[in-house]
C-alpha cells in the first residue's frame, strides 16, 4: 500500500549540512534543492509527498512529483497538522519532522514518523548509490574499464 510523506520542509533542511548553508544565503535555493532532491529519491516509488515550508512562497518549483505548501502566516507545523487531519487513512501517512511536539501529534493520529535526521540518511544515501550507479554504468561500457577488469571483448 503506498504511504504519504508528510515532510516539515524547514526542519529537514536544517539537518541536512549543505542546505543548511545555502538557505543561509538563498532561502529559495535550498528549498528549490530540497524539493528536487526528494522528487529524485521518490521519481520510482508509487508513494506520494508533500513538503511544508515556514513563510511565503517566493518563484514556484517546478516538481511534479511533490506537492509544496507554504504557511504563509501560520506555522508549517500548523498545517501539517491541518493535513494529517484531512487525511482519510493516517495509517499510510508518515510524518518527517524532528519536532517533538509535532511527531506526538502525529503518533496520537496513528500516523507513522521519521526524524529529519533518519530521513536525511535514507535521503543522501540513495543519492551517492544512484551517482555511484551511474558512475559504473558509464565506466562499464569504456574500453578503460574491459581493460583494467578484464573483460573479454571478443565475447561481446
Amino acid at each position: 500500500m503506498p504511504k504519504h510523506y508528510i515532510i516539515d520542509g524547514n526542519n529537514l533542511i536544517g539537518k541536512i549540512d549543505f542546505l543548511k548553508s545555502l538557505q543561509r544565503k538563498d532561502k529559495q535555493g535550498s528549498r528549490e534543492r530540497l524539493a528536487f532532491l526528494i522528487e529524485r529519491y521518490f521519481a520510482h516509488k508509487k508513494d506520494s509527498v508533500s513538503i511544508h515550508f515556514d513563510g511565503f512562497a517566493n518563484e514556484p518549483i517546478k516538481v511534479s512529483k511533490v506537492k509544496l505548501s507554504y504557511s504563509e502566516k501560520l506555522t508549517a507545523d500548523e498545517l501539517i497538522k491541518k493535513e494529517i487531519d484531512r487525511t482519510k487513512n493516517p495509517k499510510n501517512v508518515v510524518v518527517v519532522s524532528s519536532d517533538n511536539n509535532l511527531r506526538q501529534y502525529a503518533r496520537l493520529c496513528s500516523c507513522s514518523t521519521v526524524t529529519s535526521e533518519e530521513f536525511r540518511r535514507i535521503l543522501l544515501s540513495s543519492e551517492s548509490i544512484d551517482e555511484e550507479k551511474e558512475r559504473i554504468n558509464k565506466l562499464g561500457n569504456s574500453e578503460e574499464f574491459k581493460k583494467l577488469f578484464g573483460v573479454d571483448q571478443s565475447s561481446e
